[in-house]
């Protein structure tokens, strides 16, 4: 293992590189090795397998696209059009795209190579298109549309045969590649590719799980670890060393705190547009198919600017003088928080990271600085504050697609914070819901499950009909009132009748009714020679549950009916209709 190495000028290295490449160095201005680059690069060269894990912003792109340059510069056989030489997976398109300028730009001074890109948010048959009409030695991607690559044989391109001729193998931020599910699909492309070859793993993190990806894709891989300048020997600091890293402890009522989920990216992004004048606000999660590489592109382009995000950008994204990055909430998984941060302070420049807490989570700085050696200091709170939630709540009233996305964003926040990975600091029970809904400027409190049963006193609804709330856009306005004209109609000629439900019927005699109905099914069933069917028996079991909870006090009356009569006239139209366990009507927004 190697835990250390000094800068140095390129030709230092003990391994000769290229003079075009050498030029192109020297062109983009980087005079000097960072200590990931010169550690790997003489191994990678030297055609051995590597595993290296370096702070984030440590320079490691480069410290895999120069030996890869190299290796296929020293093949013996040159490659042929449809040859595939090299290939690199990486997690987000953001980053495949910045990986990809990154080889064109070196691979100017070599026309005998050709690169393509192939990840998400285009359209695969123009893929099939283009890699056939131009070819490709250098191939850079994502597991999915990869994936999706090898099983394009009968469009015409038999992309098993063109990697055949593989000589390096690059797996970028390694450790989010197992994070975000993509094992599966890591498995199916490595299962077309051949032993013989060089492979790098290159991430800010080391996990069980790649440990396992180590022993399984790699052969006698040589182990880098290289640490910052001034960390000590028994330390292993995993954020940049000119970063300086803050937490600020803040109740809800004076910052607005939400975990950046794709709904939250949505009403914040929306809201600093309207509450930020004269800076560009971009936006970009995880459910944006086919816009993300426009607006990424868009922002890197900008002096200056604000990008609201989920942690899809939160690795390996290099957008040159990013000064600050402001984490509204802990992210859900502890290593993601090194991620974060080092979207700054990156290649030695100086930056500034923040993250918000409330009251009862500080305990998670001690818990960074001992689960992922990542030291705090904490910010002290902002006085004077202009309370812009006001605003927020007259953009609500005066727009539905504000007031839905800020619903949204609520219900999203609560869906991630129940399943926090440090369940022992952020628990759902210890938020205040009545602060947390006036820090999202809410309007009235959403339906759904983690607020039933509970009263907000310090939450004030305000005093208007939410249904008549409309939006902006003329189109979408009229779109919901056509909507809402059908669901009228539809309710009409729905309406129970007295033959099938007496509404003001005492619900224990409609009980009885139905226990009546449900014995004589079951002697039915007998006499017949079977028991009762699995469905039947699910059905009691649901009623017995609901009379039970009414006993306990755990709902009312009017809920127990109201549940009991749903269950009804879901079975009246027929079996394997399902019934919804929220009315809040809201859909459960992912992380990514």
């Amino acid at each position: 293992m190697m835990e250390t190495a000094t800068d140095g000028r390129w030709e230092t290295l003990p391994v000769k590189i290229n003079d075009q490449i050498l030029r192109t160095l020297a062109e983009l201005e980087f005079t000097h090795m960072t200590p990931v680059q010169a550690a790997c690069i003489p191994l990678f060269v030297g055609n051995k397998d590597v595993a290296a894990e370096a702070v984030t912003g440590s320079g490691k792109t480069l410290a895999f696209v120069i030996p890869l340059l190299e290796i296929l510069l020293r093949r013996e056989e040159k490659l042929k059009k449809m040859q595939v030489g090299a290939l690199i997976i990486t997690p987000t398109r953001e980053l495949a795209l910045q990986i990809s300028e990154v080889v064109e730009r070196f691979i100017q001074s070599f026309p005998q190579f050709r690169q393509i890109l192939l990840i998400g948010g285009s359209n695969p048959i123009e893929d099939v298109e283009k890699f056939r009409t131009f070819g490709a030695n250098i191939v850079i991607g994502t597991p999915g549309r990869l994936e999706d690559m090898f099983r394009r044989k009968a469009d015409g391109l038999d992309l098993a045969s063109c990697v055949k001729s593989l000589d390096v193998l690059v797996l970028d931020e390694a450790d989010r590649l197992l994070d975000m599910g993509f094992e599966a699909s890591l498995n199916t492309i490595l299962g077309f590719l051949p032993k013989q070859r060089r492979t790098g793993l290159f991430s800010a993190t080391q996990t069980q799980e790649l440990e396992k990806l180590v022993r399984a894709g790699l052969r006698n891989p040589v182990r880098i670890t290289v640490k910052e300048k001034g960390v000590a020997a028994t330390s292993v600091q995993k954020t940049p060393a000119r970063l300086s890293n803050f937490y600020m402890v803040s109740p809800l009522a004076f910052i607005v705190l939400s975990p950046i989920t794709c709904a939250c990216v949505e009403y914040y992004g929306r809201a600093l547009e309207l509450l930020v004048k004269n800076v560009p606000v971009h936006c970009i999660h995880g459910k944006m198919k086919h816009k993300r590489n426009k607006i990424f592109s868009e922002f890197r382009k900008l002096k200056s600017g604000i990008l609201v995000c989920t942690d899809v950008m939160a690795r390996g994204i290099d957008i040159p003088e990013v000064n600050w990055v402001l984490q509204y909430d802990p992210p859900s998984s502890a290593s993601a928080f090194v991620h974060r941060c080092g979207r700054t302070a990156r290649i030695g420049n100086q930056g500034s990271a923040l993250v918000f807490l409330l009251p009862m989570e500080e305990s998670y700085v001690n818990f960074l600085s001992i689960n992922q050696k990542c030291p705090l200091q904490q910010m002290p709170l902002v006085k004077d504050v202009v309370d812009v939630l006001p605003k927020l709540k007259a953009m609500a009233l005066g727009d539905r697609a504000v007031f839905e996305r800020g619903m949204r964003a609520f219900v999203s926040y609560v869906q991630a914070y129940a399943k926090h990975e440090c369940s022992l600091i952020f628990r759902v029970k210890d938020l205040d819901f009545g602060a947390l809904a006036r820090g999202f400027a809410l309007l009235r409190m959403p339906r759904m499950p983690e607020l039933r049963a509970k009263t907000f006193p310090d939450f004030v609804e305000e005093a208007v009909d939410t249904d008549a709330i409309r939006y902006k856009d003329k189109n979408r306005e009229k779109q919901r009132q056509k909507q809402l004209a059908e669901k009228k109609e539809r309710k009409v000629e729905t309406l129970p009748t007295r033959k099938n439900f007496q509404k003001n019927k005492a619900w224990s005699k409609q009980k009885s009714k139905k226990d009546r109905r449900k014995r004589m099914a079951a002697k039915r069933k007998q006499d017949e020679g079977s028991d009762v069917d699995d469905e039947d028996m699910k059905e009691l079991l649901n009623d017995t549950r609901l009379l039970k909870r009414l006993k306990k006090g755990k709902i009312s009356e009017e809920d127990f009916e109201k549940q009991l009569t749903a269950g009804c006239t879901s079975r009246v139209g027929g079996r394997g209709a399902s019934q919804q366990g929220s009315s809040s009507g809201m859909e459960e927004e992912d992380e990514m």
